[in-house]
């Protein structure tokens, strides 16, 4: 039988609710036929339901990595609680009776085989034998959305180019009169350039600027330093990605080269990557075991989306990837919010984004499985030991205005103990850190000290995020989890 986890099913599901009704019709013996084929790929079952005639729910394992589940309930959401149900069947190691795969499933897998091997020839350049005369219309219509789609992307670094022009001079206009004068008319003049960056194909400067909006309104209101601060942080990067993009798309239409490249530039102006763009790209990653070691969820007023964050740990590089998922307030109840991974998932294709320190990965479909005390031990032989080394080489990547206020690294740790009113990490070599909360992170150093046992403060392995604390003007450390030799203890969650 299929080996699946409950993460997985969790994973599938597009909320817990559906996962929770799923396991109920399992438990309560909802199924009253249940059918798996020889080979394995194809589960299955009969439900009965709140219509006059039972449902026909399926999984299609054809796939592994990416589970298709069908039911003949008139539900919208997908899986609906029927396949989640078959699938804890298939769990709970259920007796299937075997039986053929059904005739109408083999359509589909014949369609579906199909669109793959016609999209896998379109990739690398196949094509079936066409008549001289047919090869010679699909190649000019070729050559012409070519042509179309370069004076296309041609058009639009013109335009965002006025728009970078338009938001550097406000820009300096405010650096000289400084930001104390940001207010009353003046702010009305940055919410109208907002609008009109959206107009410049320029979503990314448009969050900076809605940013920086929000936290000088709020040093106005309340006069805290913190805003104060942030909105300066915003301001550098602000001008610093003004400048680089200038420069950067000044540079491409004068090589005449307006083809995406690897640059962290163009998802920082806004663009939204595509996996295949990365993987023709060269920045696809193949048969790959990741952890999830931590998961949290905050809220981005300037772009006023939630985003859910994964930390991943690579289990055979130690590498640490992040995952980003967008849920903007317009369509919460269309995008489904992430949930927490315990196990390991193995990934056949990923492909990572450019950019330095942890990069974001992507993938389409994944198995998941538990994860095990190897994977563990792996984990803390590949953690960080010399936090000077480290440190110095955060400090470079931080230095950069465009990259993560914070690099996520494991830290192998003797101790963490209080040092007045700070808890502190000590390094095997006796070099020393501060911990504390990033900011617009939960804190969690406080939770340090609800800890069932101490022995998870000494000698163990520490995932933890390097952030510049403006107030004390120092590199600090905030703990996400504790890896120990048999569990991953999670501050965050």
């Amino acid at each position: 039988m299929q080996n699946i986890t409950e993460q997985q099913i969790q994973a599938m599901a597009p909320n817990a609710a559906a996962v929770a009704n799923g396991r109920k019709i399992s438990q309560k013996g909802g199924f009253v036929r249940l059918e798996r084929s020889a080979d394995d790929t194809f589960y299955l079952g009969e439900c009965t339901g709140s219509g006059k005639s039972n449902y026909i729910t399926s999984v299609d394992f054809l796939d592994p990595a990416n589970p298709v589940c069908r039911c003949s309930c008139p539900s919208r959401q997908f899986p609906c609680k029927h396949g989640l149900a078959l699938l804890f069947e298939i769990l709970g190691k259920k007796n299937f009776d075997i039986c053929e795969v059904p005739e109408d499933i083999q359509k589909k897998r014949e369609k579906k085989q199909a669109r793959d091997a016609k999209a896998e020839a379109e990739k690398s350049g196949e094509s079936e034998e066409l008549s001289e005369e047919a090869a010679e219309a699909v190649a000019k219509k070729k050559a012409a959305a070519v042509k179309s789609a370069r004076a296309a992307r041609s058009k639009k670094i013109k335009k965002q180019l006025e728009g970078l022009e338009l938001t550097s001079k406000l820009m300096q206009e405010l650096l000289r009169a400084g930001l104390g004068t940001m207010g009353g008319t003046v702010i009305k003049t940055y919410e109208q350039l907002s609008k009109q960056l959206g107009d410049y194909y320029l979503p990314g400067p448009q969050r900076l600027l809605n940013g920086l909006i929000i936290e000088i309104s709020a040093f106005q209101k309340d006069a805290e330093e913190e805003h104060y601060e942030a909105a300066v942080d915003i301001l550098e990067k602000l001008w610093t990605l003004v400048k680089k993009s200038e420069k950067y798309l000044t540079d491409k239409l004068k090589k005449d080269d307006v083809e995406l490249d690897d640059s962290e530039l163009y998802e920082e102006l806004g663009g939204i990557w595509k996996l295949s763009e990365l993987e023709a790209l060269g920045r696809s990653r193949s048969e790959i075991d990741l952890a999830q070691l931590s998961f949290w969820v905050t809220f981005d007023a300037a772009r006023k989306e939630y985003i859910d964050t994964g930390c991943w740990a690579d289990l055979e590089t130690g590498e640490i990837f992040m995952t980003y998922n967008y849920r903007p307030l317009k369509a919460l109840k269309y995008v489904k919010a992430e949930d927490t991974v315990f196990g390991v998932v193995h990934i056949p294709m990923a492909a990572c984004y450019p950019g330095e320190g942890n990069l974001r990965i992507r993938w389409d479909g994944a198995q998941i499985r538990n994860l095990e005390a190897a994977d563990l031990q792996k984990l803390r032989s590949m953690a960080v030991s010399s936090l000077g080394a480290e440190a110095k080489i955060v400090k470079n990547i931080l230095k950069n205005a465009l990259a993560d206020p914070m690099l996520i690294r494991m830290l192998s740790f003797e101790l963490i103990g209080k040092m007045g009113e700070d808890y502190v990490l000590k390094t095997a070599e006796g070099e020393t850190i501060v911990l504390g909360n990033a900011p617009g992170m939960e804190a969690t150093t406080d939770r340090l000290a609800l800890l069932p046992d101490n022995r998870l403060l000494e000698n163990q392995v520490l995932l933890g995020a390097f952030y510049y604390d403006g107030e004390s003007r120092r590199l600090k450390l905030q703990p996400l989890s504790i890896l120990t030799e048999t569990d991953v203890v999670r501050l965050l969650y």
